[in-house]
């Protein structure tokens, strides 16, 4: 590796004043010393926030349907970015203080980060495929009345949202279970526990033959994916990398700079 012309002559220094045994020569080698070790810590800093690692927080659905499949194009793409996985809750509140970026699932993103959303998406109403046979078989809205819906902790008004754009705002059904996990709710659909109201993209990419839409009615979901971070942080070179690329995959449709 080529040294810097400060580093030249702090070696030359270095070396001229060892041929000199004098209290004095002493404190300035022990000066160039701690200069020397204060611009090592510097270069290991700048390492660390700039060598190809990033922190991550995402959600464990997004993350196995979205981003695990496409993972090997990125590391052929960029063998040196390494991603540090994080799937625990409330990741936008971390970001700066152990996450880098986050992917969350939500409405909106704080005006102070720099948001952009991963395309749009449109309500689905998922249930098991036993659930539209047989005599109790729920065929239309009105349907939900006498079953169970299951809604995301992320997703909260989706069902509102969902009757309000049918026509339906006084529906109500048996009962509203809320998960705080997309693997769950979709097991627990397929498990005939009740009707899930999700994303359509949830459905597309599960791939579970155990699993059918309900209903025909084309709702737009106010809830999508994000990626978020502090404005500040895509000045990092694995920031930039990820979001590029991650925009590209999935596209971005709003871009907000943050303040």
């Amino acid at each position: 590796m080529k040294s810097s012309p400060a580093a030249m002559l702090a070696a030359i220094l270095a070396a001229l004043l060892a041929l000199i045994a004098t209290p004095a020569a002493a404190r300035v080698r022990t000066g160039i010393d701690v200069l020397q070790d204060q611009r090592f810590a510097q270069l290991k800093q700048v390492a660390a926030r700039h060598g190809g690692r990033l922190r991550l927080g995402i959600l464990p659905l997004f993350a196995s349907q979205k981003l695990m499949p496409h993972l090997p194009e990125l590391r052929a793409r960029h063998p040196g970015l390494h991603l540090d996985i994080d799937t625990a809750a409330h990741s936008l509140s971390r970001l700066g203080e152990g996450l880098d970026v986050a992917i969350p699932l939500a409405r909106e993103i704080d005006p102070a980060l720099y948001a952009r959303r991963l395309g749009r998406n449109l309500i689905c109403p998922i249930a098991s495929r036993a659930t539209t046979e047989g005599p109790d078989a729920i065929r239309t809205p009105a349907d939900l009345a006498r079953t169970t819906v299951l809604i995301h902790r992320d997703m909260a008004e989706t069902f509102e949202v969902y009757r309000n754009a049918i026509g339906l705002p006084d529906l109500t059904p048996l009962s509203i279970d809320q998960y705080d996990s997309g693997q769950l709710i979709l097991e627990a659909a397929a498990a005939g526990l009740g009707v899930a109201f999700m994303l359509e993209s949830h459905l597309a990419d599960a791939q579970d033959d155990r699993l059918v839409r309900l209903f025909d009615h084309v709702v737009e979901s106010p809830y999508s994916y994000w990626f978020a971070c502090r404005p500040r942080a895509l000045e990092m070179r694995p920031v930039r990398i990820f979001h590029d690329w991650l925009v590209d995959l999935f596209g971005g449709d709003v871009e907000r700079p943050g303040v």
